[in-house]
């Protein structure tokens, strides 16, 4: 018999448990979430673009002389994008002093390491467009929970899109700095997590565009236009998030899923992240009551990052368009047995075209924000379908 999985059963488990507030929620935000909003009138055009887009603006905004530097790189690098070419880069810049290596030096190379940055910079820094986003919807259904523990939002993205919408919301939140004008960072307050739960904790584990250092090498957060400390893509991503505040937020992530009955909803992140991805595999092994539900926008042959460590940690379920891999067990979709009466006027906010659309954050997010209003259905999970998550 063909193992499938009916994605009717474990939508309607999952909306139960995010309604009801008895779970320690946690959300893990990746690249991909900026993504799905559209600001393109004739075609589409991200908010923000995933590692591919970015790569083309960074080479459209260089000089010919720096484009044509960044062009040999690319010709000498396998498989190059944006992170592995700022990681020569800053490579180059660091080991051949005036020796010239495509007609720069090293101090050439710090320039075009620091000019790569700027753009990088410059395309994050975009604003939330008016009116509904994924970005208010998740607030909203967070805002809406009847929570006994604080919801706590990680990200590795730099904008600042989760700060505008919260503070549009006028929703609390805390992200480990305390004061006004130029705020300090406290890891302290980061460990004791004693604030109420109404106050949303957001950790930005590779930093902000609004994050700056001291002239005492202290991390700061304010609104002024110095550099941010942004860990760029590159390779030295792993060396700086071992370093303060990194270390401190990256010990958060580990905690909250060292928590007992803890859930992790992860959205627009690929599990290519191999710092992150580890962290979440140890944690998933040390806690056995923590479970992660990855919802990922491709195939499930196209997730090998996040299918290989599901198949290896049952308590990671990942959900993708055309299958999923749950309790380690990989199958494709189909359709079931409805769980309650009426249920297709929700089955058409997750699936479309034989589809799982979820993978898509914006249709994440609303159909997080429907599921505050959807008390009709808020009746105690059959306990085949609860079984099937324990």
């Amino acid at each position: 018999m063909t193992t499938v999985h009916n994605p009717d059963q474990y939508m309607y488990d999952f909306k139960h448990i995010m309604t009801h507030g008895k779970k320690k929620i946690g959300v893990l935000i990746g690249a991909g979430a900026p993504v799905s909003i559209n600001i393109g009138i004739d075609g589409w055009k991200p908010l923000i673009p995933d590692i591919a887009g970015l790569t083309k603006i960074v080479k459209e905004r260089l000089t010919p002389t720096e484009l044509t530097v960044y062009d040999s790189l690319e010709n000498e690098i396998p498989n190059c994008n944006l992170e592995l070419a700022l990681s020569r880069v800053r490579s180059l810049s660091e080991v051949i002093g005036t020796f010239k290596v495509n007609g720069f030096d090293a101090s050439e190379y710090s320039t075009l390491s620091v000019n790569i940055c700027k753009i990088i910079k410059d395309v994050v820094s975009a604003g939330l467009p008016e009116g509904e986003s994924p970005y208010s919807n998740l607030i909203s259904w967070i805002n809406g929970i009847n929570r006994d523990h604080a919801v706590e939002i990680f990200t590795t993205n730099y904008d600042l899109l989760l700060e505008e919408a919260m503070e549009l919301a006028k929703t609390p939140y805390f992200d480990g700095f305390s004061g006004s004008r130029i705020a300090f960072f406290d890891p302290s307050s980061i460990s004791s997590n004693d604030l109420p739960p109404r106050w949303i904790r957001l950790w930005k584990l590779h930093g902000s565009i609004n994050w700056s250092k001291n002239e005492n090498g202290e991390i700061t957060r304010s609104v002024g236009d110095q550099d941010g400390t942004m860990v760029y893509p590159s390779h030295i991503k792993y060396d700086q998030t071992q370093s303060a505040p990194f270390s401190s937020l990256f010990d958060r992530l580990k905690s909250f899923l060292l928590e007992p009955d803890t859930i992790l909803l992860t959205a627009g992140f690929s599990f290519a992240d191999a710092h992150i991805s580890a962290k979440l595999d140890e944690c998933l092994s040390e806690n056995p009551s923590a479970s992660i539900l990855a919802f990922q926008y491709k195939n499930l042959e196209d997730e090998t990052c996040a299918k290989s460590l599901a198949i290896r940690r049952p308590n990671l379920s990942v959900y993708c368009k055309n299958g999923a891999v749950i309790n380690g067990i990989e199958a494709p979709w189909k359709i079931g047995e409805e769980p309650t009466k009426n249920w297709k006027i929700i089955r058409n906010e997750y699936w479309k075209e034989e589809q799982f659309i979820l993978g898509d954050f914006a249709a994440l997010a609303k159909f997080l924000a429907n599921s505050n209003g959807d008390k009709m259905y808020d009746l105690p999970v059959s306990t085949e379908v609860a079984d099937e998550h324990e």
